[in-house]
């Protein structure tokens, strides 16, 4: 039993389990309720997501300077009780279940997964 981390989008593996998108929006121009068939997100869970404003802030990110600065706020983000009992329950289902978080980022060392995959290690999840 375990998370992965992937890309919202792309071909399941095998024995992925449920797929949550940890997005701000749903993707644009698919119906809700092919979101789960065209391999998206089976459940949605935006507050996980990093804020709207975040999420600009790290699409501006060039350096690591300003990723960095990113990673930070998003931390911050991530320690309001609401986030930090969400993160607390992903742990704790990974030892469970399969699950799959994800974002559509085609990169995972520039995407707030990459944060995600740490902030659930520290909370002792099993990750793949």
């Amino acid at each position: 039993m375990a998370i992965r981390i992937i890309q919202l989008g792309t071909p399941r593996a095998p024995g992925e389990g449920l797929r949550i998108g940890t997005v701000r929006r749903p993707p644009r121009g698919v119906p809700k309720t092919k979101f789960a068939s065209r391999n998206y997100y089976d459940v949605w869970l935006p507050e996980v997501a990093p804020s709207e404003q975040l999420v600009k802030a790290a699409q501006r990110a060039t350096d690591a300077r300003s990723w960095n600065a990113f990673v930070k706020r998003y931390r911050g983000e991530m320690k309001r009780p609401e986030a930090a009992r969400l993160l607390d329950l992903l742990a704790a289902l990974s030892h469970q279940t399969n699950l799959s978080i994800g974002c559509y980022c085609e990169h995972e060392n520039h995407c707030h997964r990459s944060v995600l995959r740490t902030l659930l290690a520290e909370r002792n999840a099993e990750l793949i």
